[in-house]
């Protein structure tokens, strides 16, 4: 006999039951089934399912949207004081428009946030400069600063009126104090992100004080700078919101006042589409300005 059949027959008798007890055959039927198994799908292929949908197919939510806004408006589910149709809004806006009374409205309210930007950014960028360029600077300065910050400064409408009056003042007092906290914290904060080994390196080279913030400092501090310029600029729009609603004679936000006290929501509709656009134009003048002046910077664009 061979190793193999050896090995063989010592298995089949190990296999085999003792001499003298009964086999007990197991019937196919009375074997336990395996459990039912839920099938489970991961996020990614729910959301696979709904980009399976043609994209033609999903752009037409926002008009569907409005469609069935108009026939809700049309039907009189949808009561003209509390919301007025599309269709509505839309006579409305090109009546504005054409008698003029929107354009000047818009011209108003922009030189309102021309001059409170341009306060609130000087105030804003000096104040950075002086904290962020010296230890001296942010012991005086940017406990101060953050210190105002705290205070809500749309609570500041009452001391406002009481100090500047009611007429052009409060309203870019209000829009400079909310642009100078923004550009304050993003330009510090970027100056103080400087990498460290640049500044060592131009300290190598033998630059000047004035030429190491000149060539070094601010350029590090620029993308910072306009980050903090978008924000400065949504926060303005919405100064100007608060602004404009307190004894406003012209702008945007008299009209929504005058429209508010006749019941018009079609016109309340047409200055918020308005304070929308402008506030996106104003972003996008910005985004145009961050490709000529921080090109030097490779930065990750998306996959």
């Amino acid at each position: 006999m061979t190793l193999g059949h050896a090995s063989a027959s010592a298995s089949a008798s190990a296999s085999a039951p003792p001499p003298g007890i009964p086999i007990d055959p197991v019937k196919p039927s009375a074997r336990p089934s395996p459990p039912d198994l839920e099938h489970v799908l991961p996020s990614s292929a729910r959301g696979t399912r709904l980009r399976s949908v043609p994209r033609r197919l999903r752009r037409t939510a926002g008009p569907l949207l409005l469609a069935l806004w108009q026939v809700f408006s049309a039907t009189g589910v949808l009561h003209p004081d509390v919301l007025a149709s599309p269709g509505t809004i839309a006579g409305a806006g090109s009546g504005l428009i054409a008698g003029g009374t929107l354009p000047s409205a818009m011209a108003v309210s922009l030189q309102r946030v021309a001059a409170g930007l341009l306060l609130g950014g000087v105030a804003g960028t000096a104040l950075a400069l002086v904290s962020g360029l010296s230890r001296l600077g942010e012991d005086l300065v940017d406990a101060t600063v953050l210190m105002l910050r705290t205070v809500p400064w749309v609570g500041l409408i009452p001391l406002f009126i009481i100090w500047l009056g009611i007429g052009e003042a409060p309203k870019v007092a209000l829009i400079a104090l909310g642009v100078a906290f923004h550009l304050y914290l993003d330009v510090y904060a970027g100056i103080r992100g400087v990498d460290a080994q640049l500044i060592e390196a131009g300290q190598s080279l033998g630059l000047s004080r004035w030429a190491m913030v000149r060539h070094v400092v601010l350029p590090g501090a620029l993308p910072g700078a306009m980050t903090g310029l978008r924000y400065s600029l949504a926060t303005a729009w919405l100064a100007l919101v608060f602004g404009e609603s307190v004894n406003a004679d012209a702008g945007i936000g008299f009209l929504m006042n005058q429209a508010r006290d006749f019941f018009r929501t079609d016109v309340i509709v047409v200055c918020l589409v308005v304070y929308a656009f402008l506030g996106l134009a104003a972003d996008a003048i910005v985004r145009t300005l961050e490709r000529p002046l921080l090109q030097w910077r490779p930065t990750f664009t998306g996959q």
